[in-house]
């Protein structure tokens, strides 16, 4: 009987295991370790399939998002399967579920993602008085709260867990790491969910910082003997939030110092928001322990804006100008010529409208294009990864298709490569982006795609011939 058990557990975790890894290729690496890779089979019984999953705001969006298609999957094994239950188990009565602490919070769930001791608030270290951490930290923007944050398909689910993360009295997610390029508003988030948090909840201490002034700060510790102060500072706080820390590449003591931190935060069931410019498995010059333990919570990206967010960006920001009329006419023609960023975007309209109010003249199209005569050429110098494959695709005779297909010939994979190092190096897109205008490939594809190129540039001069005069050619 027994051994009847184990068979068919066995064969359920088979089929599982079949399911997890084609749902991890048709919705890529970052969206499956975020939502999906955290589930695990709890039973299966009455032709439903029960998948237990860590916290209720994940079971509320894996049930919304991806139900339906695990339902799909497991219906392709097994034909008696009907549907799919999402649960979040209870922890035992005094446990906190797989960690093995005091359990006080009638909210806390399970989760597999780190079987490490956590100590609940109220068994925390001492804090020092309130005042300790106020000087540690970086002034907040006014600006940027989630009031200001517009919310278009490319940063949903980013705003998303920032305000589910902002608004919880208890840890959904540690740690919350937000990533994508430059000016798609990471920075924003970091700020409203700073603001936020300090407004509803003004008994929790944050201290939202900069990687480089944690850097500095550490340095400075370093060199008047201090670190006992600097260690008691940062592992007190109720959330800690570092942006950019990308910045910490290469740099040993400080990631030295920032992993321990982490740990102490996560240990002691305190909130860690970290933002970068990458993925935490693409963050280069960052010790592995390190990137292993950025992915364990929640990774959300933010993605280049489409032409209606860009659009809704300028209409809120007209909404909060004194004494500017913009007419609509001149918001649509911002929104489709400047593409780069949200900072540039926004920049672009303040100029407009500090023109206006100088010179006495009313903000029209023509005025609008006279003074941002060089940043609209230098947008239209851009170049979009529909031109690069085109003309990478004419430069080795190959089909626009070519670009796009699963086939590996080594004649066709070469220059796929080429044509991911140079979106790669010659548009803003992230990795993520970059993939899926490759056919819908995962980020770690590019990147193995980029570094490839990198490396053959070095060892290959007929490759690095190709590569430089295709980038002449568009750039020119």
């Amino acid at each position: 009987m027994g051994g009847e058990k184990e068979f068919a557990a066995s064969a359920v975790d088979e089929k599982w295991g079949r399911i997890r890894a084609r749902l991890q290729t048709e919705f890529g690496d970052a969206t499956f370790n975020s939502w999906l890779k955290p589930l695990r089979v709890h039973d299966v019984r009455d032709g439903a399939v029960v998948l237990s999953v860590p916290t209720r705001f994940m079971r509320d969006w894996v049930k919304s998002h991806y139900a339906d298609r695990i339902r799909d999957l497991w219906a392709n094994e097994d034909e008696d399967i009907r549907a799919v239950k999402l649960v979040v188990p209870k922890p035992e009565k005094g446990v906190s579920a797989a960690r093995g602490a005091p359990h006080n919070d009638p909210n806390a769930v399970a989760s597999d993602i780190s079987h490490r001791p956590v100590a609940t608030s109220q068994s925390a270290s001492p804090r020092p008085p309130s005042n300790a951490t106020q000087d540690i930290g970086a002034p907040l923007d006014h600006r940027y709260t989630f009031e200001n944050f517009v919310v278009g398909h490319s940063n949903e689910l980013a705003h998303a867990a920032g305000r589910r993360g902002a608004e919880s009295t208890s840890v959904q997610f540690n740690p919350l790491f937000l990533y994508g390029g430059v000016g798609l508003g990471k920075t924003h988030l970091m700020h409203a969910i700073a603001w936020h948090i300090r407004q509803q909840q003004p008994q929790r201490s944050v201290v939202y910082l900069s990687a480089e002034k944690f850097m500095y700060q550490f340095i400075r510790a370093l060199r008047y003997k201090d670190t006992m102060s600097f260690k008691q500072q940062f592992r007190s706080v109720d959330v800690l939030m570092i942006d950019d820390v990308q910045f910490i590449s290469g740099k040993e003591s400080t990631q030295e110092e920032f992993f321990h931190t982490f740990n102490a935060l996560v240990d002691f069931n305190r909130q860690v928001v970290i933002s970068a410019d990458r993925s935490p498995s693409d963050l280069e010059g960052i010790e592995e322990r390190i990137r292993s333990r950025l992915g364990w919570g929640m990774v959300a990206d933010l993605q280049p804006t489409d032409y209606e967010l860009r659009l809704g960006i300028l209409q809120s920001k007209c909404e909060r100008l004194e004494r500017a009329e913009v007419p609509l006419r001149v918001l649509e023609f911002l929104a489709h010529r400047i593409t780069s960023n949200v900072r540039e975007l926004e920049g672009a309209l303040n100029r407009v409208v500090a023109y206006s109010t100088l010179v006495g003249r009313p903000i029209a199209l023509e005025l609008t294009q006279d003074v941002l005569q060089d940043l609209l050429r230098a947008n239209d110098r851009r170049v979009t990864i529909e031109d690069i494959q085109r003309r990478v695709a004419d430069y080795f005779n190959l089909r626009l298709s070519d670009m796009l297909a699963k086939r590996r010939a080594q004649s066709i994979v070469r220059p796929r490569q080429v044509a991911m190092y140079l979106a790669k190096q010659l548009t803003t897109r992230s990795l993520p982006e970059i993939g899926r205008k490759f056919g819908g490939r995962d980020h770690t594809t590019v990147l193995h795609a980029v570094r490839r190129i990198e490396e053959l540039r070095q060892t290959d001069s007929s490759i690095a011939e190709d590569v430089d005069l295709l980038r002449r050619i568009l750039e020119g």
